[in-house]
């Protein structure tokens, strides 16, 4: 077996979850150990300015064994930096190492982007989850791969839906990403008045504020690992607008490939990696403008048989080219080129 200790930011960070723990038993069987390594206090900072010397040194401190059970592994994995928008104990981790990056991370550190061409230069490769992020690290690192965040296909999976069901258009993700819902409210204000039967569910870790949705029409389902699953399944429409700019440009679109796998037609702001995969294949609507999101979503719900056939296309879609069975053995590769293949064993 390859062993390899891998360094993530947490039990619940989307990145640690999907791009490092669903691949620990694939790939187990496939040769490759993981052992991950978390932080009980996690990677990023607490809004409070005052506890956040605490936090680092209570950050790090938790990170000391991990990093010492490196030198009992082939490779070192480092899944983004340690301690947001700092270079800390990864030099004391046991080469070789991998960074793994799935969002523009340079984009954090006001004072510049030293930090992570230094955690690109440290590392003997680099795995990025698209272009966009693959083209910036590798004026850093010559080698760069780039590796999509894979699906769990036999996870999320369509499920059989009444026709008599109630339409939902469905947004699912993380707090912070509720300024992007917000941008399009007007448009799904619009679309919510012309069809008084279709619910907006966002699913996430609170509850958004959208003044302009009817109570009647919304539904917040607070996200727990239980209901993830099936909070996706139960939309009729996925949508995932986003701004045009450079933090956008480095997104991996895993909202919009967690829709697709579930069979479902998707309605995204094509920016980035949601424009390749509408250019795949016709498994929904890029909107760029409000009139544009409100006639992609009213063609949609006035359309069912055309946007189930738009849901299959995304979920053949997602089989083929971003599905963990797909991706794993990529993954495997790039792991023991970088290991040469050795032997040693690896502890927690």
């Amino acid at each position: 077996m390859i062993r390899i200790a891998a360094y993530t930011g947490g039990i619940n960070v989307p990145s640690a979850r999907f791009r490092v723990r669903q691949y620990i038993p694939v790939l187990r069987n496939l040769g490759l150990e993981i052992s991950e390594f978390t932080s009980k206090w996690g990677a990023y900072p607490p809004p409070n300015r005052f506890v956040r010397p605490l936090w680092a040194l209570g950050s790090l401190g938790s990170r000391i064994c991990g990093v010492i059970n490196s030198y009992r592994c082939d490779i070192t994995w480092l899944q983004r930096e340690m301690l947001s928008t700092l270079v800390t104990l990864e030099p004391f981790t046991k080469r070789p190492r991998v960074l793994d990056v799935d969002d523009a991370i340079w984009l954090h550190r006001r004072r510049g982007d030293g930090f992570a061409r230094r955690l690109a230069g440290l590392c003997d490769g680099v795995i990025c989850g698209n272009a966009f992020l693959a083209g910036y690290f590798g004026q850093w690192n010559a080698n760069v791969h780039i590796l999509p965040t894979a699906v769990d296909t036999e996870h999320y999976k369509p499920v059989s839906n009444s026709s008599t069901k109630q339409p939902v258009i469905g947004w699912s993700g993380t707090s912070s990403g509720f300024s992007y819902l917000r941008q399009i409210e007007p448009a799904l204000a619009k679309v919510l008045k012309d069809h008084p039967r279709v619910q907006l569910r966002v699913v996430s870790d609170r509850r958004p504020e959208l003044n302009s949705i009817p109570a009647g029409q919304f539904r917040f389902i607070p996200w727990s690992p239980g209901n993830e699953v099936q909070a996706v399944q139960d939309m009729t429409i996925g949508i995932m607008p986003l701004r045009d700019s450079l933090w956008e440009q480095g997104k991996c679109s895993y909202k919009m490939l967690l829709y697709m796998a579930c069979g479902i037609p998707v309605v995204a702001s094509p920016v980035g990696m949601n424009a390749e995969l509408l250019s795949i294949n016709n498994i929904g609507f890029g909107p760029a403008g409000e009139d544009e999101w409100v006639d992609a979503l009213h063609w949609l719900l006035q359309n069912p048989a055309q946007a189930m056939d738009m849901g299959s296309t995304g979920r053949h879609t997602v089989l083929k080219y971003y599905s963990l069975q797909v991706l794993a053995p990529k993954l495997a590769n790039m792991l023991e080129s970088l290991a040469g293949r050795k032997r040693s064993l690896c502890v927690e």
